[in-house]
């Protein structure tokens, strides 16, 4: 065997073994607290959005209502 091999089989061991390990603790990584996170700056958005798109209405509404174009 040649040393490129011998190089070639070596990386292929180091990557291997840490791809498995991280794949190993993905779970252990995420937290319950992370989970709770992610949903409350959902809901923090919805509920932006929402009161952007009330607001446009409104203001679409009281432009309608002063009889301008």
């Amino acid at each position: 065997m040649s040393a490129w091999m011998v190089l070639g089989i070596v990386a292929l061991l180091l990557v291997g073994g840490f791809a498995y390990v991280g794949w190993r603790d993905r779970d252990r990584l995420s937290s319950r607290d992370d989970d709770l996170a992610a949903r409350d700056a959902r809901a923090a958005q919805q509920r932006h959005e929402i009161q952007r798109h009330q607001s446009q209405a409104d203001t679409w509404q009281s432009g309608r209502n002063e009889g301008g174009f």
